[in-house]
Protein backbone atom coordinates (compact mmCIF):
# COMPACT_ATOMS: atom_id res chain seq x y z
CA UNK A 1 0.00 0.00 0.00
CA UNK A 2 1.21 3.29 -1.07
CA UNK A 3 0.63 4.51 2.71
CA UNK A 4 3.32 2.44 4.07
CA UNK A 5 5.87 2.91 0.59
CA UNK A 6 6.05 6.48 1.51
CA UNK A 7 7.28 6.29 5.23
CA UNK A 8 10.80 6.69 6.86
CA UNK A 9 12.03 3.93 8.18
CA UNK A 10 11.40 5.68 11.77
CA UNK A 11 8.05 6.07 11.21
CA UNK A 12 7.03 2.53 10.15
CA UNK A 13 8.36 1.68 13.62
CA UNK A 14 6.14 4.25 14.90
CA UNK A 15 3.02 2.41 13.47
CA UNK A 16 4.21 -0.48 14.57
CA UNK A 17 4.23 1.26 18.32
CA UNK A 18 0.75 2.15 17.59
CA UNK A 19 -0.36 -1.41 17.18
CA UNK A 20 0.68 -2.53 19.70
CA UNK A 21 -0.76 -0.14 22.44
CA UNK A 22 -4.08 -0.20 20.55
CA UNK A 23 -3.94 -3.69 22.05
CA UNK A 24 -4.02 -2.83 25.64
CA UNK A 25 -6.42 0.19 25.63
CA UNK A 26 -9.06 -0.51 27.89
CA UNK A 27 -10.05 2.35 30.02
CA UNK A 28 -11.53 5.96 28.53
CA UNK A 29 -8.55 7.70 29.17
CA UNK A 30 -6.38 4.86 27.84
CA UNK A 31 -8.16 5.29 24.67
CA UNK A 32 -7.84 9.23 24.71
CA UNK A 33 -4.57 9.31 25.60
CA UNK A 34 -3.63 6.77 22.84
CA UNK A 35 -5.59 9.10 20.10
CA UNK A 36 -4.11 11.80 21.15
CA UNK A 37 -0.12 10.49 21.75
CA UNK A 38 1.52 8.66 18.67
CA UNK A 39 -1.72 8.13 16.39
CA UNK A 40 -1.68 12.24 15.69
CA UNK A 41 1.73 11.73 13.67
CA UNK A 42 -0.15 9.90 10.71
CA UNK A 43 -3.86 11.14 11.77
CA UNK A 44 -3.72 14.51 12.62
CA UNK A 45 -7.08 15.54 14.41
CA UNK A 46 -8.83 17.48 17.46
CA UNK A 47 -11.92 15.69 17.74
CA UNK A 48 -12.84 12.23 16.50
CA UNK A 49 -16.79 11.27 16.39
CA UNK A 50 -17.36 7.17 16.61
CA UNK A 51 -20.56 6.02 15.78
CA UNK A 52 -22.14 3.06 15.74
CA UNK A 53 -25.47 0.61 15.35
CA UNK A 54 -28.06 0.20 12.76
CA UNK A 55 -28.24 2.79 10.57
CA UNK A 56 -30.70 1.93 8.13
CA UNK A 57 -33.00 2.00 11.67
CA UNK A 58 -31.60 5.28 12.58
CA UNK A 59 -30.68 3.65 15.90
CA UNK A 60 -27.09 5.15 16.64
CA UNK A 61 -25.10 5.63 19.22
CA UNK A 62 -21.58 7.80 19.37
CA UNK A 63 -18.77 8.63 21.24
CA UNK A 64 -16.87 11.60 20.91
CA UNK A 65 -13.22 11.79 22.32
CA UNK A 66 -11.59 15.31 21.73
CA UNK A 67 -8.97 17.64 24.30
CA UNK A 68 -11.43 20.83 23.67
CA UNK A 69 -13.29 21.60 26.48
CA UNK A 70 -16.54 21.12 26.73
CA UNK A 71 -16.88 18.77 23.66
CA UNK A 72 -17.73 15.66 25.21
CA UNK A 73 -20.10 11.99 24.48
CA UNK A 74 -22.67 13.80 26.88
CA UNK A 75 -23.29 17.07 25.78
CA UNK A 76 -24.08 16.52 22.45
CA UNK A 77 -27.31 16.38 20.87
CA UNK A 78 -28.46 13.09 19.60
CA UNK A 79 -31.04 14.88 17.02
CA UNK A 80 -28.01 16.81 15.47
CA UNK A 81 -25.65 14.57 15.55
CA UNK A 82 -27.28 11.13 14.40
CA UNK A 83 -29.00 12.74 11.09
CA UNK A 84 -25.08 13.86 10.36
CA UNK A 85 -23.68 10.76 10.84
CA UNK A 86 -26.46 8.83 8.71
CA UNK A 87 -25.91 11.29 6.16
CA UNK A 88 -22.06 10.58 5.78
CA UNK A 89 -22.21 6.98 6.89
CA UNK A 90 -24.50 6.60 3.44
CA UNK A 91 -22.10 8.80 1.49
CA UNK A 92 -19.79 6.35 2.56
CA UNK A 93 -21.70 3.55 1.19
CA UNK A 94 -22.23 5.13 -2.02
CA UNK A 95 -18.31 5.67 -2.94
CA UNK A 96 -17.54 2.02 -2.22
CA UNK A 97 -16.93 2.36 0.80
CA UNK A 98 -13.70 3.91 0.85
CA UNK A 99 -12.65 7.01 3.04
CA UNK A 100 -13.66 10.90 1.77
CA UNK A 101 -12.13 13.58 2.95
CA UNK A 102 -15.06 16.79 3.56
CA UNK A 103 -13.32 20.32 3.24
CA UNK A 104 -15.16 23.62 5.11
CA UNK A 105 -15.47 27.35 5.37
CA UNK A 106 -16.34 29.73 7.91
CA UNK A 107 -18.64 28.26 10.19
CA UNK A 108 -17.15 24.55 9.97
CA UNK A 109 -19.26 21.44 11.22
CA UNK A 110 -21.05 24.00 13.68
CA UNK A 111 -25.08 23.58 11.91
CA UNK A 112 -23.96 20.15 11.41
CA UNK A 113 -23.17 19.00 15.02
CA UNK A 114 -24.29 21.86 17.84
CA UNK A 115 -27.14 23.91 18.44
CA UNK A 116 -26.25 27.67 17.92
CA UNK A 117 -24.84 29.66 20.80
CA UNK A 118 -23.38 26.62 23.01
CA UNK A 119 -19.48 26.24 23.82
CA UNK A 120 -19.84 23.04 21.42
CA UNK A 121 -21.08 25.47 18.56
CA UNK A 122 -18.15 27.10 18.71
CA UNK A 123 -15.78 24.27 18.81
CA UNK A 124 -16.88 22.77 16.01
CA UNK A 125 -17.22 25.69 13.93
CA UNK A 126 -13.24 26.20 14.25
CA UNK A 127 -12.95 22.78 12.29
CA UNK A 128 -12.20 22.84 8.67
CA UNK A 129 -11.34 19.26 7.69
CA UNK A 130 -12.66 15.82 8.46
CA UNK A 131 -11.78 12.48 7.10
CA UNK A 132 -14.56 9.93 7.41
CA UNK A 133 -14.23 6.34 7.03
CA UNK A 134 -16.28 3.24 8.02
CA UNK A 135 -16.57 -0.44 8.61
CA UNK A 136 -19.35 -2.28 7.58
CA UNK A 137 -20.86 -5.72 9.53
CA UNK A 138 -22.10 -7.88 7.02
CA UNK A 139 -22.86 -10.88 9.98
CA UNK A 140 -24.12 -8.70 12.94
CA UNK A 141 -25.49 -5.37 11.66
CA UNK A 142 -23.90 -3.45 14.26
CA UNK A 143 -21.81 -0.55 11.82
CA UNK A 144 -19.38 1.87 12.81
CA UNK A 145 -18.47 4.99 11.20
CA UNK A 146 -15.68 7.20 12.15
CA UNK A 147 -15.23 11.21 11.67
CA UNK A 148 -11.54 12.89 12.29
CA UNK A 149 -12.38 16.61 12.46
CA UNK A 150 -9.51 18.85 12.54
CA UNK A 151 -9.08 22.96 12.43
CA UNK A 152 -6.91 22.69 9.45
CA UNK A 153 -7.20 22.02 5.88
CA UNK A 154 -5.50 18.25 6.37
CA UNK A 155 -7.65 16.38 4.29
CA UNK A 156 -5.68 15.12 1.84
CA UNK A 157 -5.21 11.74 0.05
CA UNK A 158 -2.12 11.05 2.63
CA UNK A 159 -4.55 11.42 5.28
CA UNK A 160 -7.10 8.94 4.21
CA UNK A 161 -4.75 6.47 3.59
CA UNK A 162 -3.65 6.74 7.34
CA UNK A 163 -7.61 6.87 7.96
CA UNK A 164 -8.08 3.43 6.07
CA UNK A 165 -4.89 1.59 7.48
CA UNK A 166 -5.35 2.72 11.19
CA UNK A 167 -9.29 2.30 11.15
CA UNK A 168 -9.46 -0.99 12.32
CA UNK A 169 -6.94 -0.94 15.37
CA UNK A 170 -9.03 2.65 15.74
CA UNK A 171 -12.05 0.44 16.32
CA UNK A 172 -10.72 -2.54 18.38
CA UNK A 173 -9.49 -0.09 20.48
CA UNK A 174 -13.05 1.82 21.03
CA UNK A 175 -14.28 -1.82 21.30
CA UNK A 176 -12.20 -3.01 24.20
CA UNK A 177 -13.53 -0.02 26.27
CA UNK A 178 -16.70 -0.39 28.25
CA UNK A 179 -19.87 2.37 27.71
CA UNK A 180 -20.47 4.84 29.34
CA UNK A 181 -23.53 5.11 31.70
CA UNK A 182 -25.66 7.39 29.42
CA UNK A 183 -25.31 5.73 26.81
CA UNK A 184 -27.70 2.73 26.95
CA UNK A 185 -30.42 2.07 29.28
CA UNK A 186 -29.59 -0.09 32.21
CA UNK A 187 -31.09 -3.51 31.72
CA UNK A 188 -34.58 -4.17 32.37
CA UNK A 189 -34.47 -5.98 36.26
CA UNK A 190 -35.66 -9.51 36.23
CA UNK A 191 -38.94 -9.87 37.77
CA UNK A 192 -39.86 -13.14 39.87
CA UNK A 193 -43.43 -13.26 38.38
CA UNK A 194 -45.75 -11.46 35.50
CA UNK A 195 -46.81 -8.50 36.81
CA UNK A 196 -48.36 -5.22 34.66
CA UNK A 197 -47.28 -2.11 35.99
CA UNK A 198 -49.48 0.75 37.02
CA UNK A 199 -52.46 -0.16 39.00
CA UNK A 200 -53.76 -2.59 36.07
CA UNK A 201 -56.52 -0.12 34.05
CA UNK A 202 -54.40 1.13 30.93
CA UNK A 203 -54.48 -1.72 28.34
CA UNK A 204 -51.95 -1.60 25.73
CA UNK A 205 -52.75 0.33 22.09
CA UNK A 206 -51.27 -2.35 19.93
CA UNK A 207 -52.02 -0.24 17.00
CA UNK A 208 -49.27 1.89 18.77
CA UNK A 209 -46.50 -0.26 18.43
CA UNK A 210 -45.28 -0.96 14.97
CA UNK A 211 -45.60 -4.19 13.22
CA UNK A 212 -41.51 -4.97 14.03
CA UNK A 213 -41.90 -4.12 17.65
CA UNK A 214 -45.03 -5.96 17.27
CA UNK A 215 -43.19 -8.96 15.98
CA UNK A 216 -40.87 -9.03 18.48
CA UNK A 217 -42.99 -8.64 21.15
CA UNK A 218 -44.29 -11.91 20.07
CA UNK A 219 -41.56 -13.89 20.22
CA UNK A 220 -40.53 -12.45 23.78
CA UNK A 221 -43.77 -13.88 24.78
CA UNK A 222 -42.59 -17.10 23.29
CA UNK A 223 -39.88 -17.37 25.30
CA UNK A 224 -36.68 -16.18 22.86
CA UNK A 225 -33.70 -14.61 24.08
CA UNK A 226 -32.45 -11.05 21.97
CA UNK A 227 -30.31 -13.52 20.10
CA UNK A 228 -32.73 -16.04 19.00
CA UNK A 229 -35.06 -13.31 17.52
CA UNK A 230 -31.96 -11.41 16.00
CA UNK A 231 -31.29 -14.81 14.17
CA UNK A 232 -35.03 -15.59 13.16
CA UNK A 233 -35.54 -11.90 11.67
CA UNK A 234 -32.47 -11.99 10.19
CA UNK A 235 -31.53 -8.53 12.22
CA UNK A 236 -28.95 -7.71 15.13
CA UNK A 237 -29.67 -8.93 18.82
CA UNK A 238 -28.37 -4.62 19.46
CA UNK A 239 -31.61 -3.96 17.26
CA UNK A 240 -33.56 -6.36 18.60
CA UNK A 241 -32.45 -4.71 22.18
CA UNK A 242 -33.41 -1.18 20.64
CA UNK A 243 -36.90 -1.94 19.54
CA UNK A 244 -37.35 -3.70 22.86
CA UNK A 245 -36.56 -0.61 24.77
CA UNK A 246 -39.45 1.52 22.39
CA UNK A 247 -41.42 -1.61 23.26
CA UNK A 248 -41.18 -0.92 26.95
CA UNK A 249 -41.43 3.07 26.89
CA UNK A 250 -44.63 2.83 24.71
CA UNK A 251 -46.24 -0.12 26.86
CA UNK A 252 -44.98 1.88 30.42
CA UNK A 253 -43.50 -1.00 31.69
CA UNK A 254 -40.06 -1.78 32.97
CA UNK A 255 -38.89 -5.53 32.37
CA UNK A 256 -40.02 -7.84 29.39
CA UNK A 257 -42.01 -9.61 31.98
CA UNK A 258 -44.15 -6.98 31.99
CA UNK A 259 -44.71 -6.09 28.64
CA UNK A 260 -45.38 -10.06 27.84
CA UNK A 261 -48.28 -9.60 30.85
CA UNK A 262 -49.70 -6.49 29.36
CA UNK A 263 -49.59 -7.96 25.64
CA UNK A 264 -51.45 -10.88 26.78
CA UNK A 265 -53.54 -9.05 29.71
CA UNK A 266 -55.17 -6.63 26.46
CA UNK A 267 -55.53 -9.28 23.85
CA UNK A 268 -57.86 -11.24 26.87
CA UNK A 269 -59.27 -8.21 27.42
CA UNK A 270 -60.11 -8.05 23.57
CA UNK A 271 -61.70 -11.50 23.77
CA UNK A 272 -63.85 -11.12 26.83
Amino acid sequence: MSFFSHLPVEDLALFLRVVQESLQVRRHLELFVWLQGNVQRFLPHEILIAGWGDFSLGLIHFDVISPLPGIRTNQLCEKELSPFLRDQFYRWMDIGRSPFTIEVEEGGFARDLASEGSGMFQAFGRMRSAIVQGIKDERGRHDCLYVALSSEQTADSRSREAMEVLLPYIDTALRQVSHLPTQFAAEPPPAAEYQAAGNGEAEMDERSLSSREFEILEWVRKGKTNQEIGAILDISAFTVKNHLQRVFKKLDVINRAQAVARFEQSFRNLRA
